[in-house]
C-alpha cells in the first residue's frame, strides 16, 4: 500500500430539503390537517435530497477536484470534526483543488443511509490506482440545504482479515448495500440501541446469542465470522481492558441498517478511539457487522473534538 500523504490525509478528513401539500377549504371553522402519511412522504423526500447532495460532494470533491460542488452544497461556517482539518468550507474547498494532483483517485460508497438531517455514508477511498486504500465513514449535518457539520472514523484495509470477508461487501442476502424496508427502521433502530448498550456499554460479551444471527457475518478485520468469533473477540477486548467505558454518541437508521458513532476510552485518562459500527438487521437479529477504528489523537486542527 502506498504510503498516505499529509495533503491526503487532510483531504480525506477534510470531508470528508420538499413537497409541501395544503388541505382542501374545509366547512365552518376545520383546521386543515396533515396526515401522516405525508409526513412521511415530506421526510423521505428531504433524506434523499440529502444523501444526493452528500454525493455530490464527495465525487466532485475526491474524485473531480471540484472546488464548485462546495460553492453550492458546503455551508461557510461548516463546522468540522475530523483533528487534521480546521473549520469553514475554505479548506474543503482547496482540497478539493489539491486533489487534481492525484487523477487516479476514487471513493467508492459501500452503504448511504440518512435519518432526520444526519447522512452517514461507507465508502473505500484511495488515492492512487491498485491502492487498498482506506475504509471511511463520514456521518454529515444538513442544515438549509447545505452541508453544515461532519464527522468521520477512517482506517487502512488490510491485506487479509480473519473472515476472508473484505470490508465493504454485503454478505447476508439480499447482497444489495441499499437500505430496506424502511418501514423497519425505528424497530431495528431500537433494536441495534440495545443490543450494543448491552454488549458494549454494558460489556456482556455473552448476550451475543440474544442479538447476533446464528450466520452472522464480520467484515471487522480481526474477527472471524458467527457468534462465537463475535463472543470470543468482545470476551478477550473486554479482558484485556477492565476500565473500558464505551459512550455512544449518535445512532443513526434507515431500513436494515443501523450505525452507531461512539467513544471508545480503554482506561480513564486515555484519548481512546473513535469507532463506528454499522449493523444489518433482519428478522430481529443482526446478521452482518462493519466498522472502522481510529486513535483520538493528541492535538487538532479544531475546537471541535472528534465526537
Amino acid at each position: 500500500m502506498s504510503r498516505t500523504t499529509p495533503a491526503r490525509r487532510a483531504l480525506t478528513a477534510t470531508l470528508l430539503a420538499t413537497a409541501v401539500a395544503t388541505a382542501a377549504a374545509a366547512p365552518a371553522m376545520a383546521a386543515p390537517t396533515t396526515t401522516a402519511s405525508h409526513r412521511q412522504d415530506t421526510r423521505s423526500d428531504n433524506e434523499a435530497y440529502n444523501k444526493s447532495i452528500v454525493e455530490q460532494v464527495l465525487k466532485g470533491v475526491f474524485e473531480e477536484g471540484d472546488p464548485g460542488v462546495v460553492d453550492r452544497y458546503v455551508r461557510t461556517d461548516y463546522i468540522q470534526h475530523n483533528p487534521i482539518a480546521p473549520d469553514g468550507s475554505a479548506a474543503l474547498r482547496q482540497a478539493a483543488i489539491n486533489m487534481r494532483q492525484f487523477p487516479d483517485a476514487r471513493i467508492d460508497i459501500k452503504h448511504i443511509i440518512a435519518q432526520g438531517d444526519l447522512v452517514l455514508v461507507h465508502s473505500n477511498s484511495a488515492q492512487l490506482a491498485g491502492d487498498r486504500g482506506r475504509a471511511l465513514f463520514d456521518i454529515l449535518r444538513i442544515q438549509d440545504g447545505k452541508i453544515a457539520e461532519h464527522w468521520d472514523v477512517t482506517q487502512p484495509v488490510p491485506a487479509t482479515t480473519a473472515s476472508g470477508n473484505d470490508m465493504f461487501s454485503t454478505l447476508s442476502k439480499p447482497t444489495t448495500g441499499k437500505p430496506r424496508p424502511r418501514w423497519l427502521t425505528a424497530y431495528n433502530k431500537k433494536l441495534v440501541t440495545k443490543a450494543f448498550d448491552r454488549l458494549l456499554v454494558e460489556k456482556d460479551a455473552s448476550a451475543v446469542t440474544r442479538f447476533l444471527a446464528p450466520n452472522f457475518r464480520q467484515h471487522s478485520p480481526t474477527v472471524t465470522d458467527g457468534r462465537q468469533g463475535a463472543q470470543a473477540a468482545l470476551t478477550a477486548y473486554f479482558q484485556n481492558h477492565p476500565q473500558l467505558k464505551v459512550e455512544p454518541k449518535r445512532i443513526i437508521a434507515e431500513g436494515d441498517l443501523v450505525a452507531v458513532h461512539s467513544h471508545y476510552i480503554p482506561a480513564p485518562g486515555e484519548r481512546g478511539q473513535a469507532v463506528l459500527n454499522l449493523f444489518r438487521v433482519q428478522n430481529g437479529k443482526i446478521v452482518e457487522h462493519w466498522d472502522t477504528v481510529q486513535d483520538v489523537p493528541a492535538t487538532s486542527a479544531n475546537d471541535n473534538t472528534m465526537f
